[in-house]
């Protein structure tokens, strides 16, 4: 595990950093190996990509979550694009890259998908998990977008190597 210095202002503490770690032992409980994925939208008319705030962890981040039981790897984009978004596909979107979340645990591993067609039904109200959820131009990012996420837009269109790490 990475040394995560103390004044990083994505280390979760308090709190916060309990129920993340409890969320995640839960999890490792539930399903011995975890499966994520993540969705980069991006509208290439404004040349800006959809992102989240949760309630229970710092930074803007892009939309998923956790692959359930018998669930497909796009039936959890899908599911996860909506509920944390109002964000449709309308076309099938590319598997860009695959990652282990050494961060959240030893077993944790993340597909990244791009999605360029899709349907937006307006902005998500907040509820008990997402605290906020738009668009950003990519030459404007909120200041508090987390690094992993920041690493991804940059894999994906600013030509940086692929990093085999979330």
């Amino acid at each position: 595990m990475p040394n995560i210095e103390t004044n990083d202002p994505f280390r979760q503490t308090g709190w916060p950093g309990l129920r993340g770690r409890l969320f995640h032992f839960y999890f490792l409980l539930r399903r011995p190996m975890t499966l994520g994925v993540r969705g980069l939208v991006h509208d290439e008319a404004s040349n800006s990509v959809f992102l989240i705030r949760h309630t229970y962890v710092p930074g803007w981040q892009l939309p998923g979550g956790g692959v359930e039981l018998g669930e497909t790897m796009l039936e959890a984009l899908e599911r996860e694009l909506v509920e944390e978004g109002n964000v449709s596909l309308t076309a099938p979107p590319e598997l860009r890259s695959l990652h282990f979340n050494r961060q959240a645990s030893r077993r944790d591993h993340v597909a990244l998908y791009l999605i360029r067609q899709f349907s937006w039904s307006g902005s998500k109200l907040p509820d008990r998990e997402i605290a906020e959820a738009r668009f950003f131009r990519l030459d404007d990012l909120p200041e508090a977008t987390t690094p992993a996420t920041r690493r991804r837009i940059a894999e994906v269109f600013g030509g940086e190597p692929v990093s085999p790490f979330w």
